[in-house]
């Protein structure tokens, strides 16, 4: 099977055994969690397509928490030339690292 789910504002096609990181969902790891958000589903040989109006009634995609963590750290440089401002700061993006364990449709 697969899946387009939507969380976290952004869309992800998944498939089952997949290890995605997807920005941050409350939960302990190894812990299940359950997307009913599924935009999309479909066989691995294209058939029986659901396609959603905007999300495919009673389908569900179930993942396993492997990891909180966050990401590298972006940099910001802010700069203003001829006055000697110059300011950096950065941020690092929290996420969930979730491997997929079921696709229903």
């Amino acid at each position: 099977m697969l899946a387009v789910i939507r969380t976290g504002g952004k869309q992800y096609a998944v498939r089952e055994k997949d290890t995605i990181k997807v920005e941050k969902i409350s939960g302990d790891e190894g812990k299940k969690v359950t997307f009913d958000d599924v935009l999309f589903a479909t066989g691995e040989d294209g058939s029986n397509t659901k396609v959603g109006q905007p999300r495919v009634a009673g389908a569900k995609v179930e993942a396993t928490v492997l990891e909180q963590g966050r990401a590298k750290k972006v940099s910001i440089t802010k700069y203003k030339s001829k006055t000697r401002y110059h300011k950096v700061t950065g941020h690092r993006q929290p996420y969930t690292k979730i491997e997929i364990t079921k696709i229903s449709a």
